[in-house]
C-alpha cells in the first residue's frame, strides 16, 4: 500500500501538483487543490508535532467524526481526524477534510457531547469551504502564502520559519485565514442542527463556549490560537443561546438521549497520560475521586491512576486499579484489553494473550486488540501469526508508525534484513523523520534481498515524497 493513501492515483496527483504551482486568482480553491494542500499540511504536522495515532485513540476520534458525517450528508472529502500532542487550546480544520484536535483542548473538555460540538463545528467549516472562500478576498494568492497561513493557523506561530515551510516563507507572507463572524455562525448553526439530529443535547455547545470565554479571559495577554482563528466567543455564545431558545419553542421539541461518557473519559485519560505532567494529572485524579459529584468522573479517575501506575512500571497496582474500574463497568470489554496491555508490560504474555484472543474474536475490526494480540504473539515466539496481525493493522491504519516498527522487528528476527530496513523506513516516515526514511528507502531500492513488492512500494514512496515537497 502506498505510504500516502491520498496519492493513490498518480495522474490525478500530478495534475493537482501542477495546478498548485500556479498562483490562485480571485476564485476559490478547487476540491482537488484543497485536498492536496490538506495533505501537505498533514505531512508538515508529522514533522513538527507528535500525532497520537494509537489504534484506540485514532479509532475513537474517527468513529465519533463519522457519526457526525452520517447526519451531515454527502461530502466533498474523505475525512480524517487526528489528536496532536500540544498544550495549546486549539482545534484546526485543514482543507481536504483534515481535522486536528490538540491535547490542550481535549483536557479542557468534560464530556463527549462537548467534543462532538467542537468536532461538528470544524466539520461545518470544511463542509462550507470557509477556508477556500477566504481566498476570494484577494486578487492573487500563492500556494506558498496559503501554506504559511495554514501553518500559522495550525501551530499558532504567525512568523513560521521551519521545516517544509521555509521555502514558502521566502515566497510570500501568510494570508489571513481567521474565520469571520458569518463563518462562525454558519458552522455553529450546522453543528447545532447535526447534534439535534444525533439526539445529542446542543447545550454542550454553550458549555464549551463558556469554557472558551473563561480561558480567553484568563489568558487575555496571550490568547490561545483557537480564539484567534475562531473569534468572538461572546457573540457565539449569544448566537447559540438564540438557537437554544428557538429549539425550546418548537411544537415538537427534540428529545436528547443520555450520553454514556465512559468512552470519552477513557479516551481523555489515554491522551492526557501521554501529554500532561504526571504529577499534575495524578493530583487531578485524586481531587476528582474525593470531590466530584459525577459517578462516572469518579470511577474513571481510578482509570487515570491505573494508567499512571503502568507508566511508572508499578504494574501490580495498575492491575488492581483496573479491577476496581471493571467492577463499575462490567460490560465494557475494552477494559480487558487494557488489562492485557498491562500484563504484556509486566512480562506475562500468556495471560494477556487469553484476554486478547477473546477480544479479537468478539470484534476482528478492533485494531487496538489486534495490535496488542500481535505483540503477545511476537513475545510468545509466534512470528507468523504476529506478522499476519500486524499486516492487518497496517492495512486498516496505514499511517500508524508503531506497527511498522513491530513488522521490522519480526523481519529482523527472521533475518530478512532488507525487509526490516523497509519497515524501519516507514516507521521513521510516520514518526516525521523524513531524512532517515529517505536514506533507508534508497537502501531498499538497491538491496537485492528485498522482496519485489516492498521494493516497488519503496520506489513509489520516494516518488510521492518528491512530489508532495515540490514547489513548497
Amino acid at each position: 500500500m502506498p505510504v500516502f493513501w491520498y496519492l493513490r492515483r498518480p495522474i490525478a496527483s500530478i495534475l493537482f501538483i501542477i495546478s498548485l504551482m500556479l498562483p490562485f486568482q480571485s476564485w476559490a480553491l478547487s476540491i482537488g487543490e484543497e485536498r492536496l494542500i490538506g495533505q501537505k499540511i498533514l505531512y508538515s504536522m508529522r514533522q513538527e508535532l507528535h500525532i497520537l495515532d494509537d489504534p484506540d485513540i485514532s479509532q475513537y476520534i474517527n468513529t465519533l467524526g463519522k457519526s457526525v458525517l452520517t447526519v451531515a450528508g454527502p461530502q466533498y472529502f474523505d475525512y480524517h481526524f487526528f489528536v496532536v500532542q500540544s498544550d495549546e487550546f486549539n482545534a484546526f480544520a485543514a482543507p481536504g477534510g483534515m481535522v486536528f484536535f490538540y491535547s490542550g483542548l481535549i483536557e479542557a473538555m468534560h464530556n463527549e457531547n462537548e467534543l462532538v460540538s467542537v468536532l461538528a463545528h470544524e466539520i461545518g467549516h470544511i463542509t462550507s469551504r470557509h477556508l477556500a472562500q477566504r481566498l476570494d478576498k484577494g486578487t492573487k494568492v500563492s500556494v506558498a502564502s496559503i501554506l504559511v497561513g495554514l501553518a500559522g493557523l495550525a501551530l499558532g506561530v504567525p512568523g513560521l520559519s521551519m521545516g517544509i515551510f521555509t521555502g514558502s516563507l521566502a515566497a510570500g507572507q501568510a494570508i489571513n485565514l481567521q474565520y469571520s463572524r458569518e463563518d462562525e455562525e454558519q458552522a455553529d448553526r450546522l453543528s447545532f442542527a447535526w447534534m439535534e439530529q444525533m439526539h445529542r443535547d446542543p447545550l454542550s455547545m454553550h458549555e464549551m463556549l463558556e469554557t472558551m470565554r473563561r480561558i480567553s479571559r484568563y489568558r487575555s495577554d496571550a490568547l490561545p490560537q483557537y480564539m484567534l482563528t475562531h473569534p468572538n466567543p461572546e457573540m457565539r455564545l449569544s448566537y447559540v443561546e438564540s438557537l437554544l431558545e428557538l429549539s425550546k419553542g418548537k411544537k415538537e421539541a427534540p428529545t436528547f438521549q443520555p450520553t454514556d461518557n465512559f468512552a470519552f473519559l477513557r479516551f481523555r485519560y489515554r491522551v492526557l497520560v501521554q501529554t500532561s505532567d504526571q504529577g499534575r494529572l495524578r493530583q487531578y485524579c485524586n481531587i476528582t475521586l474525593a470531590s466530584d459529584k459525577n459517578p462516572d468522573a469518579r470511577h474513571m479517575a481510578n482509570y487515570g491512576l491505573a494508567l499512571l501506575e503502568a507508566a511508572n512500571h508499578r504494574f501490580d497496582k495498575a492491575l488492581e486499579l483496573l479491577t476496581v474500574v471493571q467492577g463499575y463497568y462490567p460490560t465494557k470489554e475494552i477494559l480487558k484489553v487494557d488489562q492485557a496491555v498491562v500484563l504484556l508490560l509486566n512480562g506475562r504474555p500468556a495471560e494477556a494473550k487469553t484476554l486478547l484472543e477473546a477480544a479479537y474474536h468478539r470484534d476482528p475490526t478492533d485494531m487496538y486488540a489486534a495490535f496488542q494480540l500481535g505483540k503477545a504473539e511476537a513475545l510468545s515466539g509466534n512470528n507468523t501469526r504476529a506478522q499476519q496481525l500486524f499486516l492487518q493493522v497496517a492495512k486498516a491504519m496505514p499511517d500508524y508508525s508503531q506497527v511498522y516498527f513491530e513488522l521490522g522487528q519480526i523481519a529482523a528476527n527472521q533475518r530478512q534484513n532488507g525487509n526490516s530496513t523497509f519497515y524501519l523506513a516507514k516507521f521513521n516516515l510516520y514518526e516525521g523523520k523524513e531524512k532517515q526514511a529517505i536514506q533507508l528507502l534508497r537502501q531498499v531500492k538497491k538491496d537485492p534481498s528485498v522482496s519485489q513488492k516492498l521494493k516497488d512500494e519503496a520506489i513509489l514512496i520516494l516518488k510521492e515524497l518528491e512530489q508532495i515537497k515540490k514547489d513548497l
